[in-house]
């Protein structure tokens, strides 16, 4: 059963933030590479994070591969072939992690947008000052290499910007895998400013896209783009928002109260939501809240395992 066909059953239960469950096993992950880093030096370490989050009801697990880049790792002296063999792998760990679910399983391939390269914050503005085209060029090898580690869906994902988002779907044609568009948000905008109407629009006619929604956003925000996101597309939404703290860039630390809870799945759900989890500071604890809220597993059961 492809991802396609298990989101017109019932909706599917996405993992947690991937970095906040490394750091809790004692990684630092200050590097530029954040997360991807650990490809390299830990593979061990990020497939536990991903068996973490299939044993707390995950269905889905999103790789290693967000800030993975060409680009980024030649910085580091990694060599284009090693880099392309650090992103299969990153999808060949999720689905190792998934092999003893014992269900139903699917790997996503994170691919993050030209901001996370740059590792200045940049991916939070969008408005980079690069053309589409020169967008769909840097996207593209990385995504016909994580498409060739055959992952089920790639997660083009906290899309900042609509110019990016453009290149996003040129650079998936062709690629035989199918994709998910989430966009990075606040309020009823993306974090460019444009509005989501025009943003989800985009994606309406897109055939490769399988579902169009929100990521690593404040979960109050995620409320409401929601419904307007199967407004606008007719498609299947994808909904993970942050906890609802806020980071501190200065301190570097989390602040405020979260308010991600796992009841808030339900309003989601009936807004059109099928793919549904946590971001950044959601961590495995919170994924078993959600995955007993959307009924996890009562119509999956039983079925050959994928990803």
């Amino acid at each position: 059963m492809t991802l396609a066909d298990a989101l017109a059953r019932r909706p599917v239960v996405l993992d947690g933030g991937l970095s906040n469950q490394l750091e809790a096993a004692g990684h630092d992950l200050s590097d530029a590479l954040w997360s991807a880093r650990l490809l390299a030096d830990a593979p061990d370490a990020v497939e536990a994070a991903h068996r973490a989050y299939y044993a707390a009801g995950a269905d889905v697990a999103i790789t290693a591969s967000y800030q993975a880049t060409y680009e980024g790792f030649a910085r580091r002296g990694i060599d284009a072939a090693r880099t392309t063999e650090l992103l299969r792998l990153s999808v060949e760990l999720a689905r190792r992690a998934g092999a003893g679910a014992g269900r139903d399983v699917w790997v996503a391939a994170s691919a993050g947008p030209y901001g996370a390269m740059l590792a200045d914050g940049s991916e939070y503005r969008g408005r980079y000052g690069l053309g589409v085209d020169a967008l769909e060029r840097f996207h593209r090898p990385r995504l016909e290499t994580l498409a060739g580690a055959a992952p089920d869906v790639l997660a083009l994902e906290t899309v900042p910007d609509t110019d990016e988002a453009r290149a996003l779907l040129r650079a998936v044609r062709g690629l035989g895998v199918p994709a998910w568009l989430s966009y990075s948000i606040a309020g009823g905008f993306t974090r460019a400013g444009q509005p989501l109407t025009e943003a989800f629009a985009l994606a309406a006619d897109a055939d490769e896209v399988i579902a169009v929604g929100v990521n690593c956003c404040d979960p109050r925000d995620a409320d409401t783009a929601v419904a307007l996101a199967a407004r606008i597309t007719g498609k299947p939404v994808v909904v993970y928002p942050n906890s609802g703290e806020r980071w501190d860039a200065a301190a570097r630390a989390w602040r405020g109260p979260a308010s991600f809870t796992a009841g808030r799945a339900a309003g989601w759900r009936a807004a059109g939501a099928r793919l549904i989890g946590g971001c950044c500071r959601v961590g495995p604890a919170t994924i078993s809240q959600l995955a007993v809220e959307l009924g996890h597993g009562s119509d999956l059961r039983g079925h050959r395992l994928h990803g």
